[in-house]
């Protein structure tokens, strides 16, 4: 199956690294998140990618132009496009009824092959991969007005949108110019009932922040690359 990864957007909130590199090429040890991405999904066997392209784009072309063992088809899908419109540009490239859709920034464990065949299953037009929230601080366990404990960043009992998507080519009836994918097209989209969520508890990261890069480069350095089969 096809790969669709957005890869065009800007970094604000990471512009000590955006001035010079798209966010998609900070690095996690010596190679760029966009390569672990692409490792993620060759394990389960998908090698064909559609790099839907924007800030930058021609720094990500040259590093992955002579990438061996997949193959990668780059769509200049313009600096200012939001996701939704990046997805429309790239929609003559999309060969199968079927194809994945991901992010340029994130990292799981999901189980690919997993959510496809959960796709499939639930017969909707688009199929999320559902995490969950985790605290950004400690919780405290009472007993009344007693401390009888503490967590550290427990994960919560609400799930959040992580991505990993698998979306069927109906989806491009809901795509209309200036949407906005998960403000527009994807709300639309729960009304009509057409979106399955595949819930996730395993590892699931996205890099936003400079705390992002360093906690994910430490995990590398521990050898805990836990995105990898």
């Amino acid at each position: 199956m096809q790969v669709v990864v957005l890869c065009g957007g800007k970094g604000t909130r990471l512009s000590e690294y955006t001035e010079e590199i798209p966010k998609p090429l900070i690095e996690i040890g010596p190679k760029p998140i966009l390569w672990h991405l692409v490792q993620m999904y060759k394990s389960f066997g998908h090698k064909d990618f559609i790099f839907c392209l924007g800030y930058k784009g021609n720094k990500i072309k040259d590093y992955f132009k002579g990438e061996k063992g997949i193959n990668i088809e780059f769509v200049d899908t313009g600096l200012e496009t939001n996701k939704a419109e990046r997805i429309l540009k790239a929609r003559h490239l999309i060969k199968d009824n079927d194809f994945f859709v991901t992010y340029g920034d994130d990292l799981s464990d999901v189980n690919i092959n997993a959510l496809y065949k959960f796709h499939k299953k639930n017969n909707k037009i688009a199929t999320l991969t559902a995490v969950n929230l985790e605290s950004p601080f400690g919780i405290l366990e009472l007993n009344k007005n007693e401390v009888v404990g503490f967590r550290e960043k427990p994960k919560l009992d609400k799930f959040m949108n992580g991505g990993f998507y698998v979306f069927n080519k109906k989806i491009f009836k809901y795509i209309k110019k200036g949407y906005d994918l998960e403000k527009d097209v994807l709300r639309e989209m729960a009304k009509a009932k057409q979106i399955a969520a595949f819930k996730h508890s395993g590892f699931w990261k996205s890099m936003n922040t400079l705390k992002d890069v360093i906690e994910l480069n430490e995990l590398y350095k521990k050898g805990q690359l836990k995105w990898l089969r």
